[in-house]
């Protein structure tokens, strides 16, 4: 198993609409493609527009064909459109690779 770190930052004041977005579409769309979210989690003490995710993949592959079938699907590309209509929610997002050490309690 690999596990991916995904930190969203929220643009000024569009925490509440990325957050929105992931419960509306994006995590059903996860689900459709083979994403399997870990946990998910907002910045309490820290960066406010922070909101954090770990994804589960049974490979490096598996989750380049999971990422791949979730941008190019079209109900995905629509969420986007509809929820960037008043311009970007997202500043910028951080993603990581990782792999566990032999005595991880997640394999």
């Amino acid at each position: 198993m690999i596990y991916e770190y995904r930190a969203y930052y929220a643009m000024p004041g569009k925490k509440q609409a990325v957050l929105d977005r992931f419960a509306r579409y994006t995590m059903r769309l996860f689900e459709r493609h083979g994403i399997e979210v870990v946990g998910f989690w907002e910045t309490e003490i820290g960066e406010s527009s922070e909101i954090v995710y770990l994804c589960r993949y049974a490979s490096l592959e598996a989750r380049h064909q999971a990422w791949n079938a979730f941008r190019a699907d079209a109900e995905w590309q629509e969420a986007v459109r509809v929820t960037e209509a008043d311009g970007p929610i997202v500043e910028r997002v951080v993603n990581k690779i990782w792999k566990p050490v032999p005595f991880s309690p997640l394999q």
